[in-house]
């Protein structure tokens, strides 16, 4: 039988994959930005990575009153994610574009994950459903503005 001392540690692991996952993808908005053309674009997708900024902070302090360490950037995956903006730069802002949404279903997914889990603390519930709520957005976004 798993205990709740078992359970929290798994949710804490979690919540730092989580954490890296915004990292990765502040990551891949700081290269998408970079190379974007229009000023519209680039302004969305600032304001998106401001959400992933404000994510690391909001479920970093969550860690540390758990007395764990949060991660302090991104993940070994941050490479690939990034590194899709920057081959997908080679042939326009709309191939960049269809980069972030590709990243961007990775971040939903994971946020969707999270707040299915059970027994969710109360001091980080709303945080993880804002967090699913911003990335539905991104995504959203994304999917009108491809094509």
């Amino acid at each position: 039988m798993i205990t709740e001392k078992q359970l929290e540690s798994e949710f804490i692991k979690a919540i730092k994959d989580i954490i890296e996952l915004d990292y990765n993808a502040i990551a891949a908005y700081e290269a998408a930005i970079d190379r974007l053309e229009k000023e519209e674009t680039k302004q969305a997708l600032q304001d998106f990575k401001k959400d992933h900024e404000r994510h690391v902070e909001e479920l970093s302090s969550f860690i540390k009153s758990k007395n764990e360490d949060p991660p302090t950037g991104p993940s070994l995956k941050s490479a690939f994610t990034k590194g899709k903006v920057m081959l997908a730069n080679l042939i326009g802002d709309m191939t960049i574009l269809m980069a972030m949404k590709s990243n961007e279903i990775d971040t939903n997914i994971a946020y969707e994950r999270i707040n299915n889990c059970p027994n969710i603390p109360e001091e980080v519930s709303d945080l993880l459903k804002q967090g699913l709520e911003d990335e539905r957005r991104h995504l959203a976004w994304l999917e009108k503005n491809i094509f």
